[in-house]
């Protein structure tokens, strides 16, 4: 870090590993987040901001500040930063003075550090103005699995406030702190949740002939998935397609009525994930005309997350930023994409930018009971933010 920027930053550090600390104690779930977003609509409206929007998407914060000309006369001048607030249904395993209070919850992802990073940056940006146009921060509920960034998105955020580029950010375990790293185009894939139901006609394990089976044809289907990556998906676009679980029937000699199955897709495009649900589709109503049963596909209440992928210029931009605050030595511009999911997905789909991952160190992964931040990568993550509003929007 530039070392005017790092003094600023370690004077404000205390506060922040305590604040930090605080929401790690408090998790909330999903779009239930009032606490945690009162207390970041208080921190914005403490540091000045020019307007605090609250409610956006159900539960939602959005923070406008303006740099020091003025605000921003339209989206060419607006740039949108993006933090997650909410917590895991896990039991954390992990002790300390900050450990959760809430049985059966815990910040397992990080998103406790996400959001007191980008509150760092805010109240640092609020300070110094040092950028031309208009920033819109967007503290997020709902990232596990709820699709909040949709439902802000629905809410008219990008409508109200249109934005040339966002930005977000996510720790890494295993990264060093004070590294960084982005993968260039796709970053994260897509992840789509389906529930696959066999109706046949249940009947005496003796007397098979008499029903029709449907865990013959669950299996026969079983098998068939496995072809939709070798034999439909183009070889050079990547695809996972797995059957993650299987119920049927409870008893030594009845053959069920029905199968239901859980199926899990992800890509890195859209277009290869229409194509293997496509193929899925066909599989099913196939097998079920060959086996005389009946076979439904169904989308259970889990929102679709589309690829994360990241812009060119946008991600040069973050690069940049990256460079400035750890060094080039100490940022990944290359890395590999990876299957996991990520809703910030649905922003990039509509606006160019970046999702860049910051070093946690030697800690426990992610979503793992014994996972806990890394308070030493708090300074850095607020060093990249404020240097990338700099690189954005150059005063």
């Amino acid at each position: 870090m530039n070392a005017p920027l790092n003094n600023a930053i370690a004077a404000m550090l205390p506060d922040l590993v305590a604040l930090r600390h605080d929401l790690h104690r408090h998790p909330e779930l999903m779009y239930e987040v009032p606490r945690t977003a009162g207390i970041v609509a208080a921190q914005l409206r403490a540091c000045g901001f020019d307007a605090v929007i609250e409610g956006v998407g159900r539960t939602g914060v959005l923070g406008i500040l303006h740099g020091a000309a003025g605000p921003a006369d339209g989206p060419d001048r607006r740039v949108l930063f993006r933090a997650d607030m909410d917590a895991l249904p896990i039991q954390e395993a992990g002790g300390g003075d900050h450990a959760s209070t809430v049985p059966g919850r815990m910040h397992a992802c990080g998103h406790d550090g996400h959001t007191v990073m980008l509150l760092g940056a805010a109240r640092r940006l609020a300070e110094t103005r040092a950028f031309d146009g208009t920033l819109v921060f967007c503290f997020q509920p709902a990232e596990e699995g709820g699709a909040g960034a949709q439902a802000m998105i629905d809410d008219g955020m990008l409508d109200r406030f249109p934005v040339k580029a966002a930005f977000g950010v996510h720790n890494t375990p295993g990264l060093p702190v004070g590294q960084f790293g982005v993968a260039r185009g796709a970053a994260l894939a897509s992840s789509n949740s389906l529930l696959i139901t066999v109706d046949g006609t249940g009947g005496h394990a003796a007397e098979p002939h008499k029903a029709r089976d449907p865990i013959v044809a669950a299996a026969q289907i079983i098998g068939a998935v496995q072809t939709i990556v070798s034999r439909v998906v183009d070889p050079l676009q990547p695809a996972v397609v797995s059957i993650t679980s299987i119920h049927a029937g409870d008893a030594f000699n009845v053959i069920p009525d029905s199968v239901e199955m859980r199926c899990n897709i992800r890509t890195f495009s859209e277009s290869v994930a229409a194509t293997v649900l496509a193929e899925l589709r066909r599989i099913c109503a196939a097998t079920g005309e060959a086996h005389g049963v009946r076979v439904r596909l169904d989308q259970p209440s889990i929102t679709p997350y589309p690829p994360t992928v990241n812009d060119r210029a946008q991600t040069d931009h973050a690069v940049a930023a990256m460079r400035t605050v750890a060094g080039s030595e100490h940022v990944h511009d290359a890395l590999k994409p990876v299957m996991a999911s990520e809703d910030f997905a649905f922003v990039l789909r509509r606006v160019p930018g970046a999702f860049i991952f910051i070093g946690n160190g030697d800690t426990a992964a992610v979503h793992n009971p014994a996972y806990d931040f890394n308070d030493a990568a708090i300074p850095y993550g607020v060093a990249y933010w404020t240097e990338l509003a700099k690189q954005v929007l150059p005063a």
